[in-house]
């Protein structure tokens, strides 16, 4: 079984033998560009997600707020029929 330094060894031999001397720091350099690239996407990838998730929350906030607004609406008219059934018997 082959440990992680020789197979580290065995990729750089191989890439030699591939590309050749010269190339291989080109393509160091590209795959570091590449790799930044990626974070910085990720990163921005995360923030809009968090921004995203902040949006959905604020808005099932401002729907909870609204269906209990519009629930205690319903519950006040409901008593104040109530009230005027109870003093229309009364009379």
């Amino acid at each position: 079984m082959l440990g992680s330094t020789e197979i580290i060894v065995l990729v750089v031999v191989i890439g030699v033998l591939i590309f050749g001397a010269k190339k291989i720091p080109e393509l160091a350099k590209t795959f570091g560009k590449a790799k930044g690239e990626f974070e910085k996407g990720k990163i921005q990838g995360d923030k809009e997600l968090k921004d995203f998730k902040g949006e959905i929350d604020n808005a099932a906030k401002d729907t909870v707020n609204k269906d209990n607004a519009e629930k205690d609406n319903v519950t006040k008219d409901n008593a104040e029929k109530d009230n005027v059934t109870k003093e229309a018997k009364s009379d």
